[in-house]
């Protein structure tokens, strides 16, 4: 009976030994099982949180095409209004143009009318040229298909040939009744104050006299210079002083 106590303690720890050893090992299992679940959850996070990054950066993105889309919106809103307004003043010039074409057409009538009445006081050099630039002009008038400012642009280049004849020199050759016979002669033309003819064979030269309204024949002692004129206005001469008969200005 001496041996039965310390037979029970051993028994008693070997008992709370082996009962340790297996609640160590939950507690190791546990340990594991809640470091697997931490891991996992972990894992989870990370990918929560990645996923979160993600979105935000791609709503800081989207928010900055917002933002570049409402200045761009502001911008086109800026030139639709402009082309409203340029579309609301084009309407109104293309009224003022019907007004316009209106009144431009009996205005260029009358401008040929009077460049006609122009030429037939003036002095006749190149008659049958300028008539039937006047008679051109008439013609185009009657035309549908040009443009009332394609009209009114002819009709000022008209107006400027006219012009520059008055400072112009020129020569020509055309056919003259001189003293009841049709000849070939040779004009020259000092703007508009000189229109004087040289017969071919060189022997007789006139002059367009305004007042008497034709041709009067000048003395030979002109007929040299009227030649050296000839030659200048033909480029055949280099420009010199000539001396040509001039009817005093009125």
């Amino acid at each position: 009976m001496k041996y039965v106590k310390p037979l029970l303690l051993a028994s008693a720890i070997a008992i709370s030994f082996t009962s340790s050893a297996s609640d160590l090992d939950k507690v190791i299992s546990s340990s594991s099982q809640i470091n697997e679940t931490a891991a996992t959850s972990q894992i989870k996070i990370d990918k929560i949180a990645d996923s979160m990054q993600s979105r935000l950066q791609q709503f800081k993105t989207l928010n900055k095409e917002v933002e570049g889309l409402e200045v761009y919106n502001k911008q086109v809103q800026k030139q639709i209004t402009n082309q409203l307004t340029e579309m609301a003043e084009l309407a109104a010039s293309m009224d003022q143009v019907s007004v316009i074409e209106r009144q431009i057409t009996p205005l260029m009538l009358r401008m040929i009318a009077g460049l006609e009445q122009f030429i037939t006081l003036d002095v006749p050099f190149l008659a049958q040229e300028r008539s039937e630039r006047i008679n051109k002009l008439k013609k185009m008038m009657d035309s549908a298909d040009i443009a009332s400012s394609e009209k009114f642009r002819r009709v000022l280049e008209a107006y400027q040939v006219e012009v520059d004849y008055g400072r112009t020199i020129e020569a020509y050759t055309q056919l003259l009744v001189v003293d009841g016979v049709e000849r070939e002669v040779d004009f020259l033309r000092v703007g508009r104050l000189d229109l004087i003819y040289l017969t071919r064979d060189g022997k007789q030269a006139g002059v367009w006299d305004k007042k008497a309204k034709t041709f009067i024949v000048l003395p030979d002692s002109n007929i040299s210079q009227i030649n050296k004129g000839l030659r200048i206005a033909r480029k055949q001469l280099a420009p010199n002083m000539i001396s040509l008969p001039v009817q005093a200005a009125e």
